[in-house]
């Protein structure tokens, strides 16, 4: 299990905000245009690949192993496996540990993975009273039957089921993604405005980067049918600011909620993906490696509590490491609510809380100079599937950027999980 697993490169579609329609693209859409960009540019041919992993939360009805049908669509070829993986949030970081582990048991040598969602495009659902209807329905055999069970349906069962809104509550404790980022907020005193102020700096962080130029090595354009060209990511706001985002009411707590949609990451489409490869692959093809990923950790906690995922899943690898926050010389905390990053920094500085946790005194969170440089999901979107790969990706890109070190990505999962990655440029 010492073998090296090394990211040799990867690439991404652009986040496309859902507005309230499917979007132009599928998640096979997504991930096919992101996947055949990356392998054209790659010196070995898609069917060498050993496989292909793909994380997604929310895979459509006919694409339900989503690793396999982008595979072929990719032209890896009958021969090359495709498997799909499901972590909620962290699906796409779950496909690269996946591919990590096949790389240091020797089962593969060369692995495609990633992540990817179409949240545009879940679905609406029928409620149970109008499934149990049509039943009926569909069980009636005569006219008089028929008439009876058409005089029994009432205009409320047509309603549909929302589907993202389902699959983002947790059944455990019925609470919505956006109430357990309530329950931190009240937790850590954490105020509307303290999460507006970091929702817009997002915003200007991304702002930055784009017209920096610091996305671009990491972005495959897209066409649609029509021809339309999406290049960059379309949910960041030029014109966020303090007193916008204040005029927003709360979404998950009408009453006394302090998370608004301004302040929360936004409903996304978009894929990721990572090259991954053994040192043998690489010297084989004489690739260039971007990095390596040093470690990976996962970790679980209260569901009420997700947001602190981040948290519990990095700090065991600091203490293995024997690093501090601030040793790293980046981090990238997926932003799934300002809330939820704002939480996850006060847990780290706080002397008690890491006391009753983890038995140690506080490492203190990183500063601003090294968290999320370039901005993150409160600004870029959150593609559930996608981000997890996304982070990694990106957290590259900075290491490289600033000279090359060490970097932590790491993502809160639905559910009450948390993931975690050091990862290192080579």
């Amino acid at each position: 299990m010492s073998r090296r697993a090394y990211v040799v490169d990867g690439a991404r579609t652009p986040f496309l905000k859902a507005r309230n329609a499917p979007g132009p693209f599928t998640a096979a859409d997504l991930a096919t245009a992101a996947g055949r960009a990356l392998l054209l540019r790659q010196p070995f041919a898609p069917d060498q690949l050993d496989e292909v992993i793909l994380g997604c939360a929310s895979p459509s009805a006919d694409e339900v192993n989503i690793g396999r049908v982008v595979a072929l669509r990719m032209g890896c070829g009958n021969a090359v496996p495709g498997w799909t993986v499901m972590r909620n949030c962290a699906s796409g970081m779950q496909a690269l540990d996946s591919a990590i582990a096949n790389i240091q048991c020797g089962r593969s040598e060369l692995v495609l993975a990633g992540g990817v969602d179409a949240l545009s495009h879940a679905p609406l659902l029928f409620s149970d009273r109008m499934v149990r209807w049509l039943a009926g329905w569909y069980a009636a055999k005569t006219p008089v039957q028929k008439l009876a069970t058409l005089r029994s349906l009432r205009l409320g069962d047509l309603a549909p089921v929302i589907g993202i809104m389902k699959g983002l509550t947790d059944p455990i404790v019925g609470q919505l993604m956006g109430q357990t980022a309530e329950n931190l907020a009240w937790k850590f005193g954490i105020t509307r405005a303290d999460m507006d102020a970091y929702a817009v700096e997002s915003h200007r962080r991304v702002v930055a980067g784009q017209d920096a130029g610091h996305y671009r090595d990491e972005i495959v354009p897209l066409i649609d049918r029509d021809g339309a060209v999406y290049g960059a990511d379309d949910g960041v706001r030029r014109d966020s600011s303090v007193e916008n985002l204040g005029r927003l009411k709360p979404f998950f707590d009408k009453k006394y909620g302090r998370v608004t949609p301004g302040n929360s990451s936004q409903i996304t489409d978009g894929a990721a993906w990572l090259v991954l490869a053994s040192e043998n692959a690489v010297e084989r093809f004489g690739l260039t490696p971007l990095g390596r990923i040093i470690d990976s950790q996962w970790a679980g906690l209260a569901p009420e509590q997700m947001g602190l995922g981040p948290v519990h899943a990095a700090l065991p690898i600091l203490q293995r490491h024997d690093l501090a926050p601030n040793e790293l010389d980046a981090w990238e905390l997926n932003e799934a609510f300002a809330a939820q990053v704002i939480a996850c920094l006060r847990a780290l500085a706080d002397d008690a809380w890491c006391r009753e946790h983890f038995g140690r005194a506080a490492p203190g969170a990183p500063d601003n100079a090294r968290l999320n440089v370039d901005g993150g999901a409160v600004a870029l979107g959150h593609p559930v599937g996608a981000s997890g790969a996304r982070i990694v990706l990106h957290l590259l890109h900075v290491l490289r950027r600033k000279g090359g070190g060490r970097g932590m990505a790491s993502i809160c999962i639905g559910g009450g999980q948390g993931g975690a990655m050091l990862l290192e440029t080579v």
